[in-house]
């Protein structure tokens, strides 16, 4: 019997950014609140978006949306359902949904469709940083030509955080139900084989890479493993 083939598969890519003149960085860098980017649209000339606003509370939701009427970098700021039909799971007990148009200069979405960066997941934007998980039909010499393009067309801060088969036998774990502070440690504990083994690193490495204590790595470690078990 001839065994099934494994499909042809492309690059799972996940993107760390920050760019010049962007709404969604300015305002979740000045407030505590953060960002699900659920598409951007060029509609009359106008990068239009659709967003989740997500934090610990209604303040602080208010207060970044307050915060993106006010700001010079957007055209209008409206509210839309609380609940977006696709949307993951936000951090924080508070959410609300907004449409936003905006430059569509000012915009990166373009720069990284138009080279093949497809979004495989809702954009993550707090701490005046986008975080997009992306899938391309690309070699990795061919991604960081891409990136590289993206940089220089933008004037853009880019890393490339992680590279993986888009398709894998073994799955993909859903991060999204994990606090942002639980998946920078349990994305750089994958990153550093921490699930190896042998392991290639240990606790107190990563802690150390963090800045904060070993107990409270393993905290964030076993409880984003108790989320990601129970789905």
């Amino acid at each position: 019997m001839v065994p099934p083939q494994r499909p042809e598969t492309g690059l799972r890519v996940t993107l760390d950014i920050w760019h010049p003149d962007c709404w969604t960085l300015a305002v979740t860098e000045e407030t505590d609140a953060g960002l699900l980017g659920h598409g951007v649209y060029a509609i009359d000339g106008m990068a239009t978006g659709r967003f989740t606003v997500y934090g610990e509370t209604t303040a602080a939701v208010e207060t970044l949306i307050a915060t993106a009427r006010d700001s010079e970098l957007t055209e209008s700021v409206w509210e839309a359902d609380r609940s977006y039909p696709t949307d993951t799971a936000v951090s924080g007990s508070a959410s609300r949904g907004i449409v936003v148009q905006y430059n569509i200069h000012n915009s990166i979405n373009d720069a990284l469709v138009s080279r093949g960066f497809i979004p495989d997941a809702p954009v993550r934007m707090h701490g005046g940083r986008e975080y997009w998980t992306v899938l391309v039909d690309a070699n990795r010499e061919m991604v960081t030509e891409r990136v590289e393009a993206v940089r220089e067309e933008m004037n853009a801060d880019i890393h490339i955080s992680d590279i993986t088969a888009a398709y894998s036998a073994k799955g993909v774990l859903p991060t999204d139900n994990l606090s942002e502070r639980q998946r920078e440690v349990f994305n750089l504990a994958r990153q550093r084989n921490y699930y190896e083994w042998p392991r290639e690193v240990s606790a107190a490495d990563l802690a150390t890479e963090l800045d904060i204590s070993k107990s409270t790595l393993l905290e964030h470690l076993r409880t984003a493993e108790a989320k990601l078990l129970g789905q």
